[in-house]
């Protein structure tokens, strides 16, 4: 099995590339979303641990923004208690899709988390800055705020594109980004 993961700045296209490639995708992401919307022990933690901002169940993401806008340290907080069990349900997913020749992990801190293994093939997705700020204004959760504190965590770009094993352009056109991601499957599987 040949694992993949996607690497980029925040906005650049990472979820859309992920699916091109017609792969199993773990996307970090939207596992969050579920834990949030089912996982009542990470509820209780959150609350625990935030409880003048991690209030109601369901957990909302507004609770989750508010509190990380009113305290930095909270997003550490939040961290701790979550990117565990997305590491444990990422590991479910490669497990249930061992017989796969390709999957794709669609982790922001991927690299920042120390998950990537020797083996796994990396691959930047590269956008323009102003193209990244298009698409972030679409989305409908967009606040510059949390972008901007969230990339505090985060290892330089051309740090992440130098780790990158393959670069993939993303100029949000549908049709060339799928066609590159396609000669770059076929790449990564016949290596």
């Amino acid at each position: 099995m040949i694992k993949i993961g996607i690497l980029g700045d925040i906005g650049s296209g990472k979820s859309f590339i992920s699916k091109q490639f017609g792969c199993p995708v773990f996307n970090a992401d939207s596992e969050v979303k579920k834990i949030y919307n089912k996982d009542k022990k990470c509820f209780k933690k959150l609350n625990k641990a935030i409880p003048q901002n991690i209030i109601t169940f369901p957990i909302n993401k507004k609770e989750i923004v508010k509190s990380i806008l009113s305290n930095q340290k909270n997003l550490k907080k939040i961290i701790r208690i979550v990117h565990p069990i997305v590491r444990s349900k990422m590991k479910k997913f490669i497990n249930k899709n061992k017989k796969k020749k390709i999957v794709i992990l669609d982790v922001p801190l991927l690299l920042e988390n120390k998950i990537k293994k020797k083996n796994y093939k990396l691959v930047f997705v590269d956008a323009k800055k102003k193209d990244i700020i298009k698409n972030l204004k679409k989305r409908k959760s967009y606040n510059p705020k949390m972008i901007k504190i969230f990339k505090k965590f985060q290892l330089p770009l051309k740090y992440k594109k130098k780790k990158s094993n393959f670069v993939i352009k993303n100029n949000f056109k549908a049709k060339p980004v799928k066609k590159s991601v396609k000669l770059l499957k076929n790449k990564i599987l016949n290596k």
